[in-house]
């Protein structure tokens, strides 16, 4: 199966593509902790309803929402200060007995308030919900500056989150992000620290994300970037972190969680996803899979398969190598 999950945020943690409107509900709902939130969609639209990615740390949870059918999510509502930033088409809240209004920019949901989504198709919205913190609890200021500040440093995370070098490296860098947002911004501080690629290692990082069929060689990438293989080294460890090698490492691990994500088999070949993304040592790939992504690619398909009532309970039967660390 080709791997057709959208551009997402956070697409190291994708947990759902192509979903029904029941596995969509499913999902929310246990996501959001709230049993009564609904989601209708719009007349006309179709039987798979979008994609949705999580992570979640002992400070918050980031939610992406992606819409492949217009829908309306209602009964939306919080223990904790929720923020809700629209990152593509043309979203809309509603709060209490308000009007619809566009999501034009970063909002913030109180406990009390129970708001409704309003999904186009194609739309993405980030949904950043905080956990009390039990040792000085701060309620985020809702002022238009302060949301600004607010917006630019979730932006910022952002742009870093395609570079996490793994799952420690995502949950220390999200759970900055949560500190930074209960306690009141300052522009100087929070000013986005993360000026635009360079040109040269643009097309280095494009080569690796969007040719699957290419075996690394950094000649060869040095080539196609313009650059000599050491400047490249050095240029991608410098603005991304990370060596060219690991991107290309991730970015197949990546795929493979793609397909692991729509995979609705009875039986999911786990090993014949790692083999055709160039993973020969099922035991290696099950410890990389683990490090980057925080868990076994078994628990990838049994979150899902849980949503749907398949075998909810029952683990996963690997292959005896993939059990192995």
């Amino acid at each position: 199966m080709p791997n057709t999950a959208p551009e997402l945020e956070l697409d190291a943690y994708l947990r759902l593509n192509r979903a029904s409107i029941a596995e969509w509900l499913a999902a929310i709902r246990e996501l959001s902790g709230c049993d009564d939130i609904d989601c209708s969609l719009f007349e006309g639209s179709g039987h798979q309803v979008g994609a949705l990615s999580t992570l979640t740390t002992e400070r918050g949870r980031l939610i992406c929402l992606y819409a492949a059918e217009g829908m309306e999510i209602t009964g939306c509502r919080a223990t904790e200060p929720v923020f809700l930033l629209p990152r593509a088409g043309n979203p809309e809240i509603a709060t209490r007995d308000e009007p619809w209004q566009y999501l034009s920019g970063l909002a913030l949901a109180w406990p009390e308030d129970r708001f409704r989504l309003r999904l186009t198709p194609r739309s993405r919205v980030l949904i950043v919900r905080l956990e009390p913190d039990f040792s000085a609890p701060v309620v985020p200021d809702a002022s238009d500056a302060c949301l600004s500040n607010y917006e630019e440093l979730i932006t910022c995370y952002l742009h870093r989150a395609p570079f996490f070098r793994d799952d420690s490296d995502a949950i220390r860098l999200t759970n900055e992000l949560f500190c930074n947002l209960t306690r009141p911004p300052v522009k100087s501080d929070f000013a986005c620290q993360c000026p635009k690629l360079d040109r040269r290692l643009l097309r280095a990082i494009e080569k690796i994300r969007y040719e699957p069929g290419w075996d690394f060689n950094l000649q060869e990438l040095a080539s196609h970037s313009g650059v000599s293989e050491r400047n490249l080294y050095y240029l991608m460890k410098r603005e991304t972190g990370m060596t060219p090698y690991r991107l290309y490492q991730r970015n197949r691990l990546l795929r493979v969680r793609q397909r692991l994500v729509d995979c609705q088999c009875d039986v999911p070949h786990i090993s014949w996803y790692a083999a055709d993304a160039g993973f020969s040592h099922l035991g290696r790939f099950a410890a990389l899979y683990r490090e980057h992504f925080g868990e076994l690619p078994s628990e990838t398909v049994q979150w899902r398969r849980n949503l749907q009532g398949i075998g909810a309970g029952k683990p996963i039967v690997e292959e005896p190598d993939l059990l192995m660390s």
